[in-house]
């Protein structure tokens, strides 16, 4: 094995039992008393690599078949890293990489080129054969909501929705729109449980194509519409009643809030309500993860409350409501994860293997961040009107059990004859 991976990794594992199998022969790490997990390099450029850049490259021989785990898994391998610290193990290439994405970042920052079309489309035009292979019934491609907990991921997003309509108090005849609407659940599920005129914005055109078609087979045409639209250039002439954005507001960038949100006040009428649901983080973040930026989402940023909340203010709108869902969304991660191994052929079969060890990282990695590093979901209600919405909480848990019925009524999509 590399003498600058052995250092590094006698360094850093202190806790729990690593074995490493390398070019040298076996190592092993830790004092125990935590997990145990195996790996193993295929040659010894890539322990190397491993020390250069760790951050970007462990993904990347992940990927590459170049780094294996042969006990445990990848989710496992990254919280034996998280449980144990990592400062001490710091060379110089790290560091150095650090620093050119700090400036690469700040660059960035005030450099702003609006690449949204392409960042959406590098994650979300994907065959939907493959989201099919680990999302619930209705392609719910954001945090579930596990209340009351143990319920399976189907329920939990069901139950997600549900707690989005009744914060929004939408009412008969209203305008609601959807800023970044997926493949269409949340839109008809307000439409039908609430009788509201709802308009749709998505900036993927696979997810506009199928959107379109569950609404035409639920026979909403009339009441839900689906654009290829970017909000910033939503007219302000037109005024929704309501309005929901969930899991979009990490595309949106930390530049672009302020646009984001004097949108928001340019459409929202004057007695209006917005419910916002986005992944956040503790504190601001100095650059991005590099293998996510990369692979998975460029150009996305996961915000922190305190980056978020002073652009609201300034736009002129008020909060009524902040909820923290700390790890809903590690649930629902691990959910999909694990639907997504048990169709590993379907997945290879659309793609390549490649491919799916890449898909198997991100959905790990990402888990990981729940568990190990405080992100988690929250939810802001916004008005122009502090009267918008009732003084107390009571009204949700009253309006989710009018749900309740609703959805006891409601015919499931592949139910419905075409």
């Amino acid at each position: 094995m590399a003498s600058s991976l052995h250092n590094l990794l006698s360094k850093i594992i202190k806790k729990g039992h690593l074995t490493v199998h390398g070019s040298g022969g076996t190592q092993h790490y830790g004092g125990g008393g935590g997990r145990t997990v195996t790996i193993r390099f295929t040659d010894e450029a890539a322990e190397k690599e491993m020390v250069s850049d760790p951050q970007l490259k462990l993904g990347e021989l992940y990927m590459d078949g170049r780094l294996l785990v042969e006990q445990g898994d990848i989710y496992e391998m990254l919280a034996l890293i998280k449980d144990n610290t990592l400062v001490e193990g710091l060379n110089f290439s790290m560091v150095w990489h650090g620093v050119l994405r700090m400036i690469e970042a700040q660059f960035r920052n005030r450099v702003p080129i609006n690449h949204n079309r392409k960042n959406v489309s590098h994650h979300y035009d994907l065959d939907e054969k493959l989201f099919s292979l680990f999302l619930d019934e209705d392609w719910q491609y954001s945090c579930a909501y596990f209340n009351p907990p143990g319920i399976s991921l189907d329920e939990a997003q069901v139950a997600k929705k549900r707690h989005i309509a009744a914060k929004l108090l939408a009412e008969p005849g209203q305008k609601v729109l959807e800023i970044g609407s997926g493949w269409g659940g949340m839109a008809m599920y307000l439409a039908e449980s609430s009788e509201v005129d709802v308009t749709g914005i998505t900036l993927s055109t696979e997810q506009l194509k199928i959107s379109r078609e569950r609404a035409a087979k639920r026979g909403l045409a009339n009441s839900v519409r689906f654009e290829l639209q970017d909000y910033y250039y939503l007219p302000p002439t037109k005024s929704y009643d309501r309005i929901v954005s969930v899991g979009m507001f990490e595309h949106v960038g930390r530049l672009n809030y302020k646009k984001f949100f004097n949108k928001v006040n340019d459409v929202l009428s004057d007695d209006g309500v917005m419910v916002l649901h986005s992944i956040g983080q503790p504190y601001p973040a100095i650059y991005n993860n590099p293998w996510i930026e990369k692979y998975i989402f460029p150009g996305g940023y996961i915000p922190s409350l305190a980056e978020v909340l002073p652009s609201i203010e300034k736009a002129g709108l008020l909060v009524s409501d902040i909820e923290i869902l700390p790890m809903h969304y590690a649930y629902t991660l691990r959910h999909w994860r694990e639907r997504f191994m048990a169709n590993k052929d379907k997945a290879v079969a659309l793609y390549d293997e490649r491919f799916v060890r890449m898909w198997e990282f991100y959905l790990a990695g990402s888990e990981m961040a729940f568990t190990h590093e405080a992100f988690h979901i929250f939810q802001i209600q916004i008005v122009k009107k502090r009267q918008a919405v009732p003084d107390n909480r009571d009204y949700i848990y009253e309006k989710e059990a009018e749900l309740r019925e609703f959805e006891q009524r409601r015919i499931p999509l592949d139910k419905i004859a075409v």
